[in-house]
Formats: C-alpha cells, sequence, structure tokens
C-alpha cells in the first residue's frame, strides 16, 4: 500500500475486481487487507474515496464515511475556537480537499446523475453538523446570524460543504432543482434555526432560483399533505406538512433583501395557478396554499396583500370562484376561516384597501360607484356568487373581529390585552374616511357594515379614537338620519368605555377654540357641530317628536353643554353666521342654573348675546333673532344679578348711536358729526396769526381764542319721521317686557300687541329699568334726586334739562321705556331726574311760542308732551284727573297748554314722586298711591277746568274725565 501523497494518486487502470474486493474489505474492517494493521484516517479515506470512484453502489457507505472525516475536522475547528489553534485540522486538510474535488468531478461530469446526490448529502451534512456543534464555546448564538456565518464560512469542512451545494445548484435547471431545494427544505425543518446561515447564504447566491423552487417544492408538498392538513386546524400543521414551514422560513430570511422578488414570485404562482393548461390539482391547491404561507408570515401577508388587490379582477375573481367551487363544504369553510384570519392580520395601508375591495365587490348592483369601492372595477362587473362570497367574508370578518376586540380582557388569554389587532390598527389612521363614508351612505346594507366595523375599531382604539370618532361624526352627520346613525354608534361605545359626550364636547370646543391651528375645526364643521348638539338637546328634552335618545346619551348631553357655556358665548361673535345661530340655538335651550355659571362668565354671555341681537335686528335675521331673545329671556330668570345685567345691556345698546337708527332715533353720524368738519388745533391757529403781527407778552398780548360755533345747528327730521317707530322698537319692547315678567318665557309674549296690557310688570325689574335709564341719559346725577326743586333751584340745572331733551329728542325709544317703567309702580318715581328736565324744557317752548293752535305746531315737543303726561298718569306721579289730560294738548293753544303743564310741575313739585307714598294692594296685586293722603287733587283742577269751560265746544265731551 502506497504511503504519503501516493495514496491520492487516481489509478490510471481500472482496478480488477479482486483489487476492489480488497478496497471493499478493507473499507468495511478498517484494516488494510494485507497486514491486518488498522488504517489511519488518511488511509481510510483514500480507499473510499476509491470505491466511490470504481464501485457505484458503494456511494451512500463512503459518503457517510466522509461525513465522520467531516465531523471531526468541524470538531476540531470548534476546539480551536474555544481553546487556540491545532495540528489535527492541519493534517486533514487534504484529505477534505481530496474528496471536495473528487464529488466536484463527478457533478461537473454528470450533473444530472450525481448533482442531486451531492446536493442533499453536503445540505444534510450541514444541518447536522450546526446543530451539533451550536451552543460551543466560540460558537455564536442562532438569532446571531452574520456573526455565524463568519464562524462557518472560516472552517474549511463547511465551506467546502456549501461550494458543492452551491455547484449542484448552478449545474441543474428548471424541475431538476427540485430535489435540491427539496434536500433544503428537509434540512432546514430538522435543523433551524441553526442551520439558517446555510439558508441565507444560499438564497443570497440564487435569489431569483431559490425563490421559485422553495414555492414549487412548497406547493408539491402541500399538495401531498393536503387533505390531512385540511382536516386539522388551519392554523397549524402536522409533522409531515412541516415542510411548509421550512418555506415560511427560507423566505422569510430573504425577505429583507428580496422582498420584490418574493412578491413577484407569489404572484406569478397566484396568476398560473387560474390559466388553463397546469395540472389541476396544482391548480386548486395553489389558492389554500398562498392563504397557508401567508398565515404564517405577516411579512409575506403584507408583501403581496396590496398587489394581490390589484389583481383580483373581476375576470379573475369569476375563475377563482368557479375553481374553488369544486372543493368539498368543509374545506371551503376553512379557506373562507383561514381568509378572515389573514384579514385580521393584515395591517397598514392595506388594511383599508382591503376594506375597499371587499365592501365594493360584495355590494349590490343597485349601488352607485363612490366612495370606498372606487378602487377597484364597477361591481355590476362581478357575478352573484363571488358577491355572496364577498358578503359572507365580511360577516365572518365583523364576528371575528368582534370576539378579538371584547375577549381583550379574558382571564384565560393573560396576554391579549396588550395584544393589537393588524386590521383595526391598520384602519385607525382612516377612522374619519369610515365614518363619513358610513354616514354618506344611503345604501341600508353598505351601512350595516361600516357601521358595526366603526364602533369595534373605536372600542379597539380606545377612549381616544372613540372620542374623535364620535366627534367626527357629529361634525359631519347632516339630517335627522345621518344624526340618529351617528347617535347609534356613541350609544355603542358608550356600553363599553363608559359615556364620551364630555370628552367629546371638550375635543370639539378645543378645537373650534383653536382658529387656524392644526387639526382646528372648520367653519362648516363648527356649525353643523353645534346644529347637532342643539339637536340632541330637543331630542332630550322631548322636543324631537319620534325620535329619543338612547339610554347612554340621555342625560349627558345638558351636563356636557354646561360646563362650556363661556367657551360657548365666544362663538355667538363668530364671523361665519351659521356658527352664530347654531350656538344661540344651543344656549337658548340649555337650563342655565346659579351654579353651572360664574359672574363673569354670566357677565361675557349677556353681553355677546346682546351684541349678537343687535347685529341680527341689523340684517333682519328674525329666526336666529327669536331663539337669541329666548336666550336673554332664560337668563333674566336666573338670578336678580343676570336679570339687571341684560336690562343694562339691552337698554344701554338700544341707546347707543350705531342701534338708536333702528329705533327711530337719530344717528351722530348723520347729523352733528357729518355737519362739523375736522377741528382745527388750537395751537396752530395762534401760530398763524402770531405771524402775521408781533404782540408783546405783557397784561395786553392777545390770543386766539378759536371760532365760536359753526354756523346753524343741524336741523332735526321733521316731526313725523321721528315719530315713526320701526317694528324693531316694539320688537325690542316684547323682550324688555318679557324679561321685566315676574314669570314667563319668551315665547308666551311673542306675538301679542303692546306686551304691558298683557302681562304685569315685576316692580323690581322696573325699578332697574329706571335706574338704568337714568344712568344712560344723564349720568352726572343719582337716582336719589327724587323730590323736585324749587324755581330757583331749578334754575342751576337748565344746561342739564337740556342735554335731557337732547337726548328723548334723537331717540323716541326713550318714552317707551319710560313707559314700561311706569307699568311697574313705584318704578317711576326713581326717573324723576328725567321727567322734571323734559317738563322743565317743555315749559320754556311753550311759554315762548306765539299765539294760534297747538296743532300747528305739530311735532316733537307735542308729543313729547303727550308722552310725558301720560307716562306720569300711568306711573300715578299725577292723580287720574291729571293724568288723563294730555288727551286735551291737541286742541288747545300754547298758553293753554303752557298753563296745563305749569299745573303738574306744581302738583309733583308740591307733592314730592317718593316711593313711600306707594303701598301694595292684595287685591290687584300691584303697587297703588292713595292720592287722598296728600292734599286735595281738587286744588289744581281749577286751571283744567277753566281750559276745558273756555273750549267747551270742543272739549265737552272730555269734560267728565278730569274730575277727580
Amino acid at each position: 500500500m502506497a504511503t504519503g501523497g501516493d495514496m491520492f494518486l487516481v489509478c490510471a487502470n481500472i482496478p480488477s475486481p479482486q483489487e476492489l474486493q480488497k478496497e471493499v474489505s478493507a473499507f468495511l474492517s478498517g484494516t488494510h487487507s494485507g497486514t491486518g494493521a488498522k488504517l489511519n484516517i488518511r488511509e481510510h479515506a483514500r480507499c473510499a474515496l476509491l470505491l466511490l470512484q470504481y464501485l457505484p453502489a458503494a456511494r451512500h457507505a463512503v459518503l457517510e464515511h466522509l461525513c465522520g472525516i467531516f465531523d471531526e475536522y468541524v470538531g476540531c475547528h470548534v476546539v480551536e475556537l474555544g481553546e487556540g489553534p491545532g495540528t489535527l485540522c492541519t493534517s486533514l486538510d487534504d484529505v477534505l480537499q481530496q474528496a471536495h474535488d473528487t464529488l466536484s468531478t463527478f457533478v461537473r461530469t454528470n450533473a444530472h446523475a450525481w448533482a442531486p446526490l451531492v446536493s442533499s448529502w453536503s445540505v444534510e451534512l450541514m444541518g447536522r453538523l450546526s446543530s451539533k456543534y451550536a451552543g460551543r464555546p466560540g460558537v455564536p448564538p442562532a438569532t446571531s446570524l452574520n456573526e455565524l456565518m463568519q464562524v462557518w464560512m472560516g472552517c474549511r469542512a463547511t465551506r467546502q460543504l456549501l461550494e458543492l451545494y452551491v455547484q449542484c445548484l448552478a449545474a441543474l435547471g428548471g424541475s431538476s432543482l427540485d430535489a435540491c431545494v427539496g434536500a433544503l427544505l428537509d434540512t432546514s425543518v430538522l435543523h433551524s434555526p441553526h442551520v439558517d446561515w446555510v439558508v441565507a447564504h444560499i438564497g443570497s447566491s440564487f435569489p431569483d432560483t431559490i425563490i421559485s423552487r422553495v414555492l414549487a417544492c412548497g406547493l408539491k408538498d402541500f399538495c401531498q399533505y393536503g387533505e390531512s392538513i385540511a382536516r386539522q386546524d388551519p392554523l397549524y400543521l402536522d409533522k409531515r406538512g412541516a415542510k411548509i414551514g421550512s418555506v415560511v422560513g427560507i423566505l422569510g430570511h430573504l425577505a429583507a433583501h428580496h422582498s420584490e422578488t418574493i412578491r413577484q414570485e407569489l404572484l406569478r404562482l397566484f396568476h398560473d395557478s387560474l390559466n388553463p393548461g397546469r395540472e389541476s390539482h396544482l391548480q386548486v391547491a395553489t389558492a389554500p396554499f398562498l392563504l397557508q404561507l401567508a398565515s404564517l408570515s405577516p411579512p409575506l401577508l403584507s408583501a403581496v396583500s396590496g398587489e394581490l388587490m390589484e389583481a383580483l379582477t373581476p375576470p379573475v375573481l369569476q375563475r377563482l370562484q368557479r375553481q374553488l367551487s369544486g372543493l368539498p363544504r368543509d374545506e371551503q369553510e376553512n379557506m373562507l376561516g383561514l381568509a378572515v384570519h389573514l384579514l385580521c392580520q393584515m395591517g397598514g395601508a392595506s388594511s383599508y384597501r382591503m376594506l375597499q375591495f371587499l365592501v365594493s365587490a360584495a355590494s349590490p348592483v343597485s349601488v352607485i360607484s363612490s366612495g370606498l369601492h372606487d378602487s377597484i372595477t364597477h361591481p355590476r362587473h362581478l357575478p352573484t356568487a363571488v358577491r355572496d362570497t364577498c358578503q359572507k367574508i365580511l360577516q365572518l370578518l365583523l364576528l371575528n373581529l368582534n370576539k378579538l376586540v371584547y375577549n381583550r380582557g379574558n382571564s384565560t388569554l393573560p396576554d391579549y390585552s396588550v395584544r393589537e389587532i393588524p386590521f383595526l390598527e391598520g384602519l385607525r389612521p382612516r377612522a374619519t374616511d369610515i365614518c363619513q363614508e358610513m354616514l354618506q351612505q344611503q345604501e341600508q346594507l353598505r351601512r350595516q357594515w361600516l357601521q358595526p366595523l366603526l364602533s369595534l375599531l373605536a372600542t379597539h382604539g380606545g377612549s381616544g379614537l372613540a372620542v374623535e370618532t364620535v366627534c367626527h361624526s357629529l361634525c359631519i352627520a347632516d339630517g335627522s338620519d345621518q344624526l340618529s346613525t351617528a347617535v347609534s354608534i356613541y350609544a355603542e361605545l358608550a356600553a363599553s368605555l363608559g359615556p364620551l359626550l364630555p370628552g367629546t364636547v371638550r375635543l370639539a370646543v378645543s378645537r373650534m377654540l383653536c382658529d387656524g391651528a392644526p387639526g382646528a375645526l372648520s367653519a362648516d364643521h363648527m356649525a353643523q357641530f353645534l346644529f347637532n348638539l342643539a339637536c340632541l338637546l330637543r331630542w332630550e328634552k322631548g322636543e324631537g317628536g319620534e325620535t329619543a335618545l338612547p339610554v347612554p346619551l340621555s342625560g349627558y348631553i345638558t351636563e356636557a353643554m354646561c360646563s362650556h357655556l363661556q367657551a360657548l358665548s365666544g362663538f355667538l361673535l363668530h364671523t361665519n353666521p351659521q356658527v352664530v345661530e347654531a350656538t344661540v340655538d344651543i344656549l337658548s335651550i340649555l337650563p342655565f342654573r346659579p351654579a353651572s355659571l360664574s359672574i363673569p362668565d354670566l357677565f361675557s354671555i349677556v353681553r355677546a348675546a346682546v351684541a349678537l341681537l343687535f347685529s341680527l335686528l341689523h340684517h333682519e335675521q328674525l329666526a336666529s333673532l327669536g331663539r337669541c331673545a329666548r336666550l336673554l329671556s332664560n337668563i333674566s330668570l336666573l338670578c336678580p344679578r343676570a336679570l339687571k345685567e341684560v336690562l343694562a345691556q339691552l337698554i344701554t345698546g338700544a341707546l347707543q348711536p350705531s342701534n338708536a337708527v333702528l329705533f327711530g332715533g337719530v344717528s351722530p353720524s348723520s347729523s352733528e358729526m357729518e355737519a362739523q368738519p375736522d377741528r382745527a388745533l388750537l395751537l396752530e391757529l395762534n401760530r398763524k396769526h402770531g405771524s402775521a403781527a408781533s404782540f408783546s407778552t405783557g397784561p395786553w398780548a392777545v390770543f386766539h381764542a378759536g371760532i365760536i360755533g359753526r354756523g346753524p345747528k343741524p336741523q332735526l327730521p321733521p316731526g313725523p319721521s321721528v315719530l315713526h317707530f320701526q317694528d324693531e322698537s316694539q320688537w325690542l319692547l316684547t323682550l324688555l317686557v318679557t324679561c321685566c315678567t315676574a314669570s314667563g318665557s319668551w315665547t308666551e309674549a311673542v306675538g301679542g300687541s303692546l306686551p304691558h296690557l298683557m302681562v304685569e310688570i315685576n316692580p323690581e325689574a322696573a325699578r332697574t329699568v329706571a335706574v338704568i335709564l337714568v344712568e344712560t341719559v344723564c349720568p352726572d346725577v343719582t337716582s336719589s334726586e327724587l323730590a323736585w326743586p324749587s324755581e330757583e333751584q331749578a334754575r342751576h340745572t337748565v344746561n342739564r334739562d337740556l342735554r335731557i331733551r337732547q337726548q328723548f329728542e334723537q331717540q323716541p325709544l326713550l318714552f317707551r321705556l319710560l313707559s314700561l317703567a311706569a307699568e311697574g309702580r313705584p318704578a317711576l318715581c326713581y326717573c324723576s331726574v328725567l321727567l322734571r328736565g323734559l317738563l322743565a324744557t317743555l315749559l320754556t317752548h311753550w311759554e315762548g311760542c306765539p299765539d294760534g293752535a297747538v296743532s300747528a305746531y305739530a311735532g316733537w315737543p307735542l308729543w313729547a308732551s303727550q308722552e310725558l303726561v301720560a307716562c306720569m298718569g300711568e306711573g300715578q306721579l299725577l292723580p287720574p284727573a291729571l293724568g288723563r289730560m294730555h288727551e286735551l294738548f291737541r286742541l288747545l293753544v300754547p298758553v293753554e297748554l303752557h298753563l296745563l303743564l305749569l299745573t303738574v310741575w306744581r302738583y309733583v313739585q308740591e307733592n314730592a314722586p317718593l316711593p313711600q307714598k306707594f303701598s301694595f294692594n292684595q287685591s290687584t296685586g300691584r303697587f297703588c298711591r292713595d292720592f287722598g293722603r296728600d292734599t286735595d287733587p281738587a286744588r289744581y283742577l281749577a286751571v283744567v277746568h277753566s281750559v276745558v269751560h273756555k273750549n267747551i265746544d270742543k272739549l265737552g265731551d272730555l269734560h267728565i274725565r278730569l274730575h277727580v
């Protein structure tokens, strides 16, 4: 037997049978055939390789023997990794090289015969060695794939095995690769994850080949064991079908860098299964196989989900339906269940696209293509069987999602409470789109799918998403039908998450207040949200007709809205009229309670509402005007301070120059302000005059003091125009009367004639009106000046009296307000300053008029005289006889009218208008004045009777009314 390097030389001549027999005996016994000495490793390897070359029947035994040599070399390499370099590995290098060269020559010369064998042997051996030495010192864990690959590629034995396998793959092609790839799959099943480094290296070297052949082998294996797998739970595999798990693992390793190739191969496999000409069992099994793959690998599912939906055109769906209809019923049910499971695991943008696809495909033919089903061909092109299948999938999907959502807190699944549902997580960013589609959808069937799905989505997302969903639905719901649907969603969410309306209102109000910021509500959405809340408030109060609120919503709307009254009041001045109208509608319905509003908030709402009211009057928006009036009347009933603030804001607002024109007043912009040019600075005038002449600064220095007057005063409009009261005057008085009544509401007073003829004014409210009138018209005096001064003292108030007359002359509404105060006796007493000023100026006017009939001077003085006396009579500042003498004024001459007014002055001066002189009458329920306690009224009627007797021809029928 040759030794050394000679023993590896291949004989030029073929050995004889006797020589082969000796080699077989030596190989089997491990001893030299002649001497009986034991063969060393090198000699035994030479013998094995000789038999491998010249005795094909011994190839399996020889390859098994070579496994031991490779194993010993790897073991030595692993020891060196942990302890340091040794000599044994070096002594076996030539043995490994000879084995590699021999096998490589066989594959190169006869690939069809040797490549399947060598590839299976090499990859299986790599799997065994990887598993055997896993966890040894120096060998990285399987999770560190890169480090593990570096260690094994640094080992000569495993590197040569890998080179042999790669050579086999390169030498074969087409279906011949199935044996090589099948061996890789089997090894992966047995030795994963320790052999993953082999899969990663080979897959990176031949990605297209490995991916396509792995899928083909997996499909064949699935067909072989399909029946047994179908009878099992579709989410798990038995041992015989474990190769599909290896397919998933290999594709999972390659997905990081070759996801596009995997996606293309999966789609190609799917489309090939629908083309005619293939084996029927493979065609039928392809769709279940792909479903199985996707169920075991979420990355594969995400890789193909988007493209697969694009590929499912109506013709493809029809062929797929026809192909799978031949399966047994239990297999069809298993496939539907698996498909639903995959839908639940589908996340990201694919979730919404898949929902679009399913809803579109399941929709009836009558549904017009819009919204969620714009992404595929018009659904009328689909056959009925496909529609029915899609409808069934949608129903199963909703049932499965319902179980997943509401079983997350199950005690038997301790980790389920923190697990997410990928399908719902993918839909979460599109919750508002689904909400809008659901509300705008007219087809009842589609709404039956989208509404429970939206409820499950919001429940899964928690209170935050639920509040967002309810808020959005209330912002876009238009009409009672859509609002009812939004309420139904809220009821479902509230049943599992608790009351959500406070958070919904809080979110909406915060978005309304951040105008212009990201996420802020538009004006249209603000108006719609407020209108819907107003509608819900009416439903809560039973004002919605047949519509009633569900139990989870009833009782929370008013409470939620009352906590945002201050913010709502700010919307009364919004630039959008729809927002303003909706806000007024809400505030007019809300029940105001003293505890729900602080005084600053109350005053803020009153000021905003009054400002809005006058704006509506200017624009003649009667519908909103009524709701605004109702709001103010409700606030006035809240507490005395609220009533005082409402009356103060209404009266002062009505008397402002910008609003006075609404009630027959004269706007300063059209009279004095336009008549006077811009005033020149006095300093400039003095500089101008000083430049013309020079004066010393002594005691005789002259300065320019300005120009006295600007010409004639502007003429006031003629009497009839001033006396003309617009409808707004009566409207405002009606609102004031409503607020001043002891009880009642705006609706009770609307539509009547003069308000004071129907209701009784609250004395305290009337007193408030009187005090506000005095403070507004004459702010430099107090309401304590009740007694009328003597003539000497009255001379000091001439200037003030003229200002009072000017105010009344420019704003006829003041007389109406005096009449309102007179209704609530003894409130008119507090207007004594105003009455005294008016009467004093009127006396001066009539005293200076020339002779002639009073009617010739018809205008404001005559009308004011009549109104003043009538008002004082109504307020019982004058006895009945004097209070009715205003009926005579139009038929008298100025001197007679002056005498009568002078009589009024004298009576009030001698009988001061004090509230203490009034007493409450239980029978009438009003305060009355007993004039008998004062001086005898008859002594003041002498002048009146004298005037009547002088004009008996004209005043005879009125004589009886002027007696005490």
